[in-house]
């Protein structure tokens, strides 16, 4: 791309671009990244060793296998009400491109990315970047020049060969550490909690959600002096069915309304995002009604989100085995319903057998689909892993469940709709690209005929 012909490229093309730079879709280390990201000359943090500048955002960076959309948002939320200037950095999108990065809770519009992403081809060189690592360090750009007090980063794979660490956090959070991406970040949780740990930063807060974390991590925040806020030790939290309480090392707040993020580990996530805040009260004070606040009114799409309507419709971005667990417990907290569909997409990548086998329980009736991606397993074979399951476990599902195949995420989602009653719900899991191909037209409010009546389901936007 010549460099006359920047000012002539849309988001689209720019999108495309990345994606032609590289041989690889993931390229794990932070040379390449580090070395663009300094060319550009622009800063993002506090370099370490460094007093914080005039100005300069408290960069919080949050890494984990699960929890770590809801832990940004909840944080976002938070220091919103405290009339913080916000922008937060996360990955993937559901629909667009653009909910990759929102500021004062607002998503970036495409004409404000792109003089970032012609800064970053400029700095680039020659040097190869991949799609992530080229939109990161776009993004970064824009969250380093829009004058906030807080920038919030999630990171996409692992933490410490991640782009996002070419930043220096301020404070660094890790949620829930499970099995997920082994063939990059290793063959167990002490392996991948070492990954995990390596966002964190010497004589700077570190806090762990997790209430047991791999000993690799809190190895690594010893042996480094971070500043370690471990869950049950610096922060714990208790409940009961009517309302929450919490405590760190020198605040409590009790008495509160739960947050509005459904799902059975959000005070977790909640109890970390709250340690995080008191590390960095010195520079971000918050009081305890934009605490409140912030957690009454916070959202975030695809994270246990129940959609009203006949049938009931649930959303989750579950893509692994410790978020589908997760998923099984919050649907079977619901309550009552006759019938469970569930719609199921997932990366071939994934461990498909442990996903089935915890949701299989609870589904009647099974619609997996293709996504459009190659990273995405088929629809026949999500069809024979349940078969598989079954065939093992015989007795941990009715024996009447049905299992059908579609082309797309839509497409099952129509033909669970056209089998389920308006008392039924219908449960779309398994990855982004399952959830969001549901979404492109808006978000679908189901209408299902009784199935006496004869008439033709539908799915409004």
């Amino acid at each position: 791309m010549n460099a006359s012909s920047f000012s002539d490229r849309s988001l689209a093309d720019w999108l495309a671009h990345c994606e032609r730079l590289h041989t690889v879709g993931i390229d794990m280390g932070l040379a390449r990244v580090g070395e663009v990201w300094h060319r550009t000359g622009v800063t993002l943090g506090t370099p370490l060793g460094a007093e914080p500048g005039d100005g300069a955002p408290v960069v919080f960076t949050v890494a984990g296998t699960n929890g770590k959309g809801s832990t940004c948002a909840m944080l976002e939320g938070i220091l919103q009400s405290s009339g913080f200037r916000v922008g937060v950095y996360s990955s993937p999108h559901l629909v667009h491109f653009e909910e990759r990065c929102r500021i004062d809770g607002q998503l970036v519009t495409p004409e404000a990315l792109l003089p970032h992403f012609e800064a970053i081809e400029a700095a680039r060189g020659e040097t190869p970047l991949t799609y992530f690592e080229f939109t990161t360090l776009a993004i970064l750009r824009l969250l380093a020049t829009s004058g906030l007090d807080a920038v919030i980063l999630e990171v996409g794979l692992g933490g410490r060969l991640d782009a996002v660490n070419v930043v220096d956090a301020d404070c660094a959070i890790v949620t829930s550490i499970d099995l997920d991406h082994m063939d990059y970040l290793g063959p167990d949780r002490e392996a991948i909690g070492f990954e995990k740990a390596g966002i964190m930063r010497a004589g700077r807060p570190a806090v762990v959600s997790d209430p047991q974390p791999p000993l690799s991590l809190v190895g690594h925040a010893e042996a480094i002096g971070a500043d370690l806020w471990l869950s049950g030790r610096d922060h714990n939290y208790a409940g009961d069915r009517q309302q929450w309480s919490w405590g760190g090392r020198s605040k409590r707040f009790n008495g509160m309304a739960y947050p509005a993020l459904r799902g059975a580990n959000q005070l977790l996530n909640a109890s970390g995002v709250l340690a995080a805040l008191e590390a960095m009260r010195h520079r971000l004070p918050v009081s305890a009604q934009a605490v409140r606040t912030g957690l009454a009114t916070v959202e975030l799409p695809g994270r246990f989100q129940i959609v009203p309507g006949q049938p009931t419709l649930i959303l989750d971005v579950a893509h692994n085995p410790h978020a589908a667990a997760t998923l099984a417990v919050n649907l079977d907290q619901m309550g009552f319903f006759p019938r469970t569909h569930a719609v199921w997409g997932a990366m071939a990548d994934k461990d498909l057998a442990g996903m089935v086998h915890k949701l299989r329980p609870l589904v009647d009736a099974w619609h997996c689909c293709d996504l459009p991606t190659p990273r995405a397993a088929s629809a026949q074979q999500l069809q024979e892993a349940i078969e598989a399951d079954r065939a093992a476990h015989p007795s941990a599902t009715a024996p009447k469940a049905t299992v059908s195949t579609h082309a797309d995420p839509m497409a099952a989602l129509l033909a669970a709709l056209a089998a389920a009653d308006p008392t039924d719900r219908i449960v779309v899991f398994g990855s982004f690209y399952t959830v969001g191909g549901v979404l492109h037209a808006g978000l679908p409010k189901l209408n299902a005929p009784h199935l006496a009546s004869g008439g033709a389901a539908s799915p409004s936007a």
